[in-house]
């Protein structure tokens, strides 16, 4: 765990201290030899079991995958914002790339944790660089207005999980991951258990975002840059799934009757937001909406507690993070070409950007869930196991796919198909750097299909 912990803490300084002209491809080759190193974790993940312990941090078949996608992200978000930030003072270059390896190192310690009260330490602290980077770094003027939305969603939603971990710490005696699914199983019954029980899961059901608890998300990816969505769409909403999955293996006798409503909103939300996505005409709310379509599956794969339902939770939640991820970077090298995020004014692009197109064609298909890919898994798992609860929810799941389908079809022909405006004139040409990030997001997805079982999670 430290040889990965101390080269990223050791990137804070390096920022600092690396001359102006080295600054970018120092902190991107110290930052990709650490995602390298990280790919080791993979190598006793199908093995049941914690592995790389000690007292408070580890490794498991559940937060290897989503420690290995938050290790991969940071040289893609350094190599995404490299033209963002070109025309900032150094100093604030050097502060960007802080904030963003603070950020990575809070998550891994959120993922590594075997503490829950670390784990939700952390969990808060990914607020504070977040909050920065969209507040200070955003490219719209309703960025304050996002930042502050986003925090208090957050922040309203997970003061009820302390009180609940609090209780739960003096009820059993202990907060470990270790001891937790083994201590003595919990007589929940009354009243104030069911408030306990929506304790639990509110913070979470917010951060993965739920439909209902779903508005600072759409503000927050508008409103920050792009490594801001990037980390955004692909680690820190998966804290809430990952979240949920922790703590939904104590809730048990309670977790088949309260569910119910939750189910129905993420379900409901799946066809809303889709529906949403079809009348989208800014680039970035159409992605960030989507996320929210995808993330309702998981919340209702999360919530029947089957081995099925589970696994599909995590490989959607990987694939959805490289997927959504891609889409951004994508959105933004259209923004700084056209500096418009609406379609209707930046359409037509594939005649000036041919490889561009390419790429936007592998995405929109991996967002739809196309065969071979692992979303396709996620989302047939998923579908399957709560088809297998109830046969009811394949009218919702059905529709859900077909709206994903219609709604990523319109994004890609709005903004590549037909014929260009004629107030796009000198567009600059796509650069190898481009080339390289959507690489380095679509390869992993397209290698996955090979070898799955790295993303089983608890059962593989």
């Amino acid at each position: 765990m430290l040889k990965i912990l101390i080269p990223t803490l050791m990137l804070i300084p390096t920022a600092w201290l690396t001359p102006a002209k080295w600054l970018w491809p120092t902190t991107l080759a110290h930052s990709m030899l650490i995602a390298l190193i990280s790919l080791s974790w993979l190598k006793h993940a199908m093995e049941t079991g914690w592995s790389t312990l000690n007292l408070f941090m580890a490794t498991d078949p559940l937060s290897t995958p989503l420690l290995v996608l938050t290790c991969w992200l940071l040289p893609l978000m350094i190599l995404a914002s490299q033209n963002h930030t070109a025309t900032e003072p150094i100093n604030r270059q050097r502060m960007y790339i802080s904030l963003l390896t603070s950020l990575q190192i809070f998550l891994i310690l959120a993922f590594g944790a075997t503490e829950v009260i670390m784990f939700y330490i952390m969990f808060e602290a990914t607020l504070i660089p977040t909050l920065i980077l969209i507040t200070r770094w955003g490219n719209q003027t309703e960025r304050l207005n996002a930042g502050v939305y986003f925090l208090f969603y957050t922040l309203a939603g997970s003061l009820p999980l302390l009180v609940a971990l609090l209780l739960l710490q003096n009820y059993t005696g202990t907060l470990s991951l270790f001891t937790l699914p083994f201590s003595h199983p919990l007589h929940l019954s009354s009243y104030t258990d069911k408030l306990w029980w929506a304790g639990c899961l509110l913070a979470f059901l917010v951060k993965m975002p739920l439909y209902g608890v779903h508005l600072w998300l759409p503000k927050a990816h508008v409103g920050g840059p792009v490594a801001g969505s990037m980390v955004l769409a692909a680690v820190l909403l998966k804290l809430g799934g990952y979240g949920m999955m922790r703590m939904i293996v104590m809730l048990d006798p309670l977790t088949k009757d309260l569910s119910y409503p939750f189910l129905i909103f993420a379900l409901w939300g799946v066809i809303m937001t889709g529906s949403i996505c079809l009348r989208q005409t800014d680039l970035k709310s159409l992605i960030a909406y989507s996320s929210v379509s995808h993330m309702g599956l998981v919340v209702g794969g999360i919530l029947i507690q089957t081995p099925w339902g589970f696994t599909g939770a995590l490989i959607l939640m990987i694939a959805h993070g490289l997927t959504s991820s891609a889409l951004f970077c994508l959105a933004n090298t259209n923004y700084e070409r056209t500096h418009s995020r609406t379609m209707l004014l930046a359409r037509g692009l594939q005649i000036v950007l041919p490889l561009m197109t390419a790429w936007w064609f592998i995405a929109s298909l991996a967002n739809l869930a196309l065969p071979p890919l692992p979303n396709l898994m996620g989302e047939l798992m998923i579908i399957a196991s709560l088809f297998n609860w109830s046969w009811w929810t394949i009218a919702l799941t059905g529709g859900g796919t077909l709206i994903t389908a219609s709604y990523s079809l319109y994004m890609f022909l709005m903004t590549q198909r037909g014929p260009l405006p004629s107030h796009i004139i000198g567009l600059d040409p796509s650069h190898s750097r481009e080339h390289l990030l959507m690489t380095l997001h679509l390869l992993p997805l397209l290698l996955l299909t090979l070898k799955p079982e790295l993303i089983w999670g608890w059962a593989g």
